[in-house]
């Protein structure tokens, strides 16, 4: 392949003569231990040849613009001629700002401190023994994915600057997208040197057991999906898996938030982009203020949120019924539960007890309030006066993310560079034994260099 490649329909036009792309790698032909000897290689790249890769890959998105909008498009018609939801059409366009936010965080990743082989702790035992802690590459990622074919560009930058090598599997209606974005991948780290193996994509869902399988080869599992996708990814594999399932994402407005303030943050993080995980689904109001927030609210927001509300939020303002298990779903539209709560602790408990633990926000003008929630909270992702929707590993200055982790160990909130990171210790010595230490002959006298 060469970078005047133009995508047609599942074939590879080269120079005058027309070549069928062989894109299809099914499961039980992949070859997984090739894949994990060239992560091996690719930990030994250089900073330099890593950023080669992601300079390539910019360009090629740039130089095949058309040809991205042509697949993504054909992708966006099967899923309007099979009644896919709005939501997923609009998780599905990979073209205009998309593109270019995509392009924009290849560029910051490239921009980044090299992650690897960073001495995090020196530290001499004896006068012959120093040990080090160093960071380095996990190994081979796999991860699984929605219909977001800008969530394959994030992916793969970040593990090519993180040095690893990762299979693919996105969802089967971006799969014409999907496609062509990986082959321009496998195009921009082949000019940088790289083999053949370090990116793989994945297209049938059967092809996901095989994956599961392959616990010698991977070294962990990122799945973005539903909460019954992760829990059979957990349940059906003994590589380690990290990420996050629903995103049922709370608001809570305190006594004395700021009115207009508060609605803003409150329409913003529901509709800004309504299928995102990080759209808020629930809101709790202290009992002093519903009365004034809530028609405000409703008032401004009525074209464009569905108000759930339980008996209290009724006696206020008219709305629909909100049901206990409303509270605990993610529904991805214009529709916002809302309940009234006496006291800023009973919300705490509320959202501990049904947040997903992805991203929960408070509106207050009192710091006692706001170091309360903040240090209570048990989720990722903890905001105060400010939309839901910061939570971004683009926004928060990672360059891009592979996900959001809700997970406590390793790594937490939106995964970028740190999150594909793992770190080694070696030790260097001259002729040393344990013996003479062992028999007190000789002692340890730690010193951090």
């Amino acid at each position: 392949l060469s970078t005047r490649n133009i995508f047609y329909y599942g074939k590879i036009r080269l120079k005058s003569t027309l070549i069928k792309y062989e894109h299809h790698q099914k499961g039980e032909n992949m070859n997984y231990e090739k894949i994990k000897n060239e992560s091996f290689e690719l930990a030994q790249t250089t900073a330099d040849e890593r950023n080669a890769a992601l300079k390539n890959l910019a360009n090629l998105l740039k130089t095949h613009e058309k040809e991205i909008i042509e697949a993504n498009n054909k992708d966006i018609q099967m899923a309007e001629k099979n009644n896919l939801s709005p939501q997923i059409i609009s998780r599905l366009k990979f073209q205009g700002n998309k593109l270019k936010d995509a392009i924009k965080g290849i560029e910051d990743v490239i921009s980044f401190e090299d992650p690897l082989f960073k001495t995090t702790l020196k530290r001499k035992l004896a006068d012959t023994l120093t040990l080090k802690r160093i960071t380095c590459p996990i190994g081979v990622i796999g991860v699984i994915f929605e219909s977001r074919p800008d969530a394959m560009v994030q992916i793969a930058s970040l593990c090519i600057k993180s040095g690893n090598a990762v299979v693919l599997k996105g969802g089967s209606e971006a799969k014409n997208s999907n496609i062509l974005l990986a082959s321009l991948i496998k195009e921009a780290g082949k000019e940088a040197g790289f083999g053949d193996n370090f990116i793989n994509l994945l297209e049938d869902r059967s092809d996901v057991g095989e994956l599961l399988k392959m616990h010698n080869y991977v070294d962990l599992i990122i799945p973005r999906g539903s909460n019954e996708f992760v829990s059979y990814i957990m349940e059906n594999s003994k590589i380690p898996v990290m990420g996050h399932s629903d995103g049922v994402c709370n608001i809570y407005v305190d006594s004395d938030a700021d009115i207009k303030k508060a609605v803003d943050i409150i329409i913003d993080s529901k509709t800004q982009y309504v299928s995102a995980c990080n759209a808020a689904e629930n809101l709790l109001v202290h009992e002093k203020i519903a009365p004034k927030l809530l028609p405000e609210l409703q008032k401004t927001s009525a074209t464009s949120i569905k108000l759930l509300g339980t008996k209290e939020v009724q006696d206020i303002i008219e709305c629909e019924i909100a049901t206990e298990d409303d509270f605990r779903t993610e529904y991805l539209g214009y529709i916002l539960s809302a309940k009234i709560v006496p006291s800023i602790d009973v919300a705490i408990k509320e959202i501990n007890e049904n947040s997903s633990h992805h991203t929960d926000c408070i509106i207050s003008n009192n710091e006692q309030s706001i170091d309360k929630f903040t240090r209570a909270i048990d989720s990722a992702d903890v905001f105060s006066n400010c939309s839901t929707r910061f939570a971004d590993g683009y926004r928060f200055g990672f360059g891009a993310e592979v996900g959001i982790s809700t997970g406590k160990l390793h790594a937490r909130g939106p995964v970028g560079l740190e999150g594909l990171i793992t770190y080694k210790y070696t030790l260097s010595g001259n002729g040393d034994i344990v013996k003479p230490y062992a028999e007190q002959e000789k002692t340890f006298n730690f010193v951090d260099l």
